[in-house]
């Protein structure tokens, strides 16, 4: 059996304990060290990992001599700042959640930390390892032939509770194409494996959280919006969420069309927040429909229960985590590269100025940035 992957860990609160309980499944992996400030959440981290030591800064998680690695959950605006801190102390293998960074001023700075730092750098983005997401990726262009048309529809839940609120403000959590979607522009790029070259969004705040107040201000996230995406390979791709649709039966569906046919994804939201009364949570789907001979069919892809209670992303954490510790191991890639969140990132930017200004941002990725949206 391996030697165990000892985790440090920096930020424990909500996401934080989600990687803390599926971090507990995994047989070679565990906690040696955590730093989180609020009390409430630093006890509810010791209960998760009571082998940790509870300690009182981030450097003293980075020089604990126990850790191998180190997972970054903290806030988003604090990401960056921590993976500087890190590297000018230990550099340790880093598996950072998205986003990468929030300040657009930053985007050549991070570019450049992600190139020299010494270790690796593997962003968070948890979607990708979601098991009926994976099949599809995985049978996405046989079935289709080549996708020209890609959707992704995210209809969930609003923003939930975090520590201080930074998650209800632009200017802690860039901003909602930024802080929940880079999941999807990551996804894009994912399975058309190509470049964006052009990037139009219209978004707003219609419903939710405009009648909080938080030290005199209120919230100004977004809460719908579309996005447009061109990419270099000719295939063109939607973004569409809505943060008021609690009601959906499927939380996320992708789509993808091409000359042969067409490959539908539906995954439902996190099993805590299904209705008891409605029976067992929905299982996960794979629609493929083929144009010649028309044959649509339907796989079901049901997640392991003990998955499903760790966290709330349809066990997708668990498999990243067994795919992070494997790479330290030397026994595999690392999967999402820093340059993979930054390109994320940016393509977030580009659909915030969008909507903003009224405009299509041609050739988000090449960017300057002091042309990013500030």
């Amino acid at each position: 059996m391996n030697k165990p992957v000892m985790y440090g860990v920096i930020g424990c609160g909500m996401m934080g304990q989600e990687h803390l309980r599926n971090i507990a499944l995994l047989p070679d992996a565990g906690v040696a060290a955590i730093f989180e400030p609020d009390p409430e959440m630093r006890r509810i981290a010791g209960s998760l990992a009571p082998g940790a030591a509870l300690v009182d800064s981030a450097a003293e998680v980075v020089s604990h001599p126990a850790v191998d690695c180190l997972l970054i959950a903290s806030p988003n605006h604090c990401h960056f700042v921590q993976l500087r801190e890190i590297a000018a102390t230990r550099a340790l293998p880093v598996l950072v959640e998205k986003p990468l960074f929030i300040d657009a001023a930053e985007a050549s700075e991070v570019k450049a930390f992600a190139e020299t730092y010494p270790a690796p750098i593997w962003v968070a983005m948890e979607y990708r390892y979601m098991p009926p997401v994976a099949r599809f990726i995985r049978e996405a262009q046989a079935v289709t032939g080549g996708i020209r048309m890609l959707t992704i529809r995210e209809h969930r839940y609003p923003f939930l509770d975090k520590i201080g609120a930074w998650n209800r403000f632009n200017r802690t959590s860039g901003g909602t194409f930024v802080e929940k979607c880079c999941h999807f522009f990551d996804l894009m790029r994912l399975i058309l494996k190509s470049e964006p070259v052009r990037v139009m969004a219209s978004a707003g705040q219609a419903v939710n959280h405009l009648h909080e107040n938080y030290g005199g201000e209120t919230p100004d996230i977004w809460d719908n919006g579309y996005v447009l995406v061109d990419f270099a390979s000719g295939a063109r791709a939607m973004l569409e969420l809505c943060m008021f649709a609690d009601g959906s039966r499927y939380q996320e569906e992708i789509i993808a069309v091409g000359e042969k046919g067409k490959i539908e994804c539906l995954v439902p939201g996190p099993s805590r927040f299904w209705p008891e009364n409605l029976g067992p949570l929905p299982t996960p789907q794979l629609i493929a429909s083929p144009r010649r001979p028309e044959s649509p069919y339907t796989i079901e892809l049901p997640v392991d229960p003990t998955l499903l209670a760790a966290g709330d992303h349809n066990g997708s954490t668990f498999f990243q985590h067994k795919r992070f510790c494997a790479a330290i191991r030397g026994e595999g890639p690392i999967e999402v590269t820093a340059d993979d969140g930054w390109r994320a990132v940016v393509m977030g930017m580009a659909a915030q100025r969008s909507a903003r200004e009224g405009m299509a941002i041609a050739e988000p990725l090449a960017l300057g940035c002091d042309s990013l949206p500030r």
